[in-house]
């Protein structure tokens, strides 16, 4: 059950008759796997943490870099050096000491990414590279959890709710294919600070939506973020159903 301090904690969203005690009582039953701690993982993890999502496990194996401080805004000038893990275990543990932190600083290979993956309820792949997303999606299709991924680069962002619970969900890979190893990252390309805010603070409620089993996911749909025009697009998603990822699932 919620505590007292629980209920005053969240009382704001426990007042919304989407989440009310039931919504809240499952958030802090679930356990959602972050990975990658950047610009995009930290608001994901801080307004996981601060709406009460029972357990966080917190994927990355950098370090805090100067150049990190403009977006990724769980860290701070004194963390520079230090794990981003840990660094931002610091900073949840003291917004929120109800939630229980899980750190995974080790480079995550097919295997540990999968036994990672199976003992969480829900996955944000918050990271800047193909191949890791490409990864994660694997290993949640396989392990028949929610997905939500999300991307920001220069000016330009992406959001969408990837679900193999639901036989008319899309994956990563029905939607991008192979993509591209020559792709930019932030580090190559840049990108504005709180346009990865942005999106990450949409992950996070995609995520509480799915956890407290209210509202619409994003699943079958693509958001575009122009941050440059400040206009937004939305574009449907079908499934591939010869998808070499998913396609088998659904067969």
């Amino acid at each position: 059950m919620l505590s007292d301090q629980e209920l005053l904690r969240y009382s704001r969203q426990i007042l919304l008759p989407q989440i009310d005690v039931d919504g809240q009582l499952r958030l802090k039953q679930a356990r959602a796997l972050i990975v990658g701690l950047g610009g995009l993982g930290s608001p994901v993890s801080l307004y996981l943490a601060a709406a009460g999502v029972g357990e966080l496990h917190l994927a990355d194996f950098d370090t805090v870099d100067m150049t990190n401080l403009q977006r990724q805004i769980v860290h701070d000038s004194s963390s520079v050096g230090q794990s981003k893990v840990d660094s931002a275990m610091g900073r949840l543990a003291a917004l929120n000491p109800e939630v229980r932190l899980v750190p995974v600083t080790r480079a995550l290979d097919e295997d540990s990414l999968a036994a990672a993956v199976a003992t969480v309820d829900l996955v944000l792949d918050c990271t800047d590279n193909f191949g890791t997303r490409e990864a994660v999606n694997a290993a949640c299709v396989a392990a028949g959890k929610p997905l939500v991924s999300g991307a920001a680069i220069r000016l330009e962002g992406q959001l969408s709710v990837f679900d193999p619970r639901r036989d008319d969900s899309p994956c990563y890979h029905c939607l991008y294919g192979h993509g591209s190893e020559a792709e930019l990252t932030c580090s190559e390309a840049g990108v504005v600070g709180p346009l990865v805010g942005l999106v990450g603070c949409l992950q996070a409620l995609e995520a509480l939506k799915l956890l407290a089993g209210f509202g619409e996911p994003m699943v079958g749909r693509l958001l575009l973020v122009d941050a440059l025009g400040s206009r937004f697009r939305e574009l449907r998603v079908k499934r591939d159903p010869a998808c070499e990822v998913c396609g088998a699932r659904h067969a």
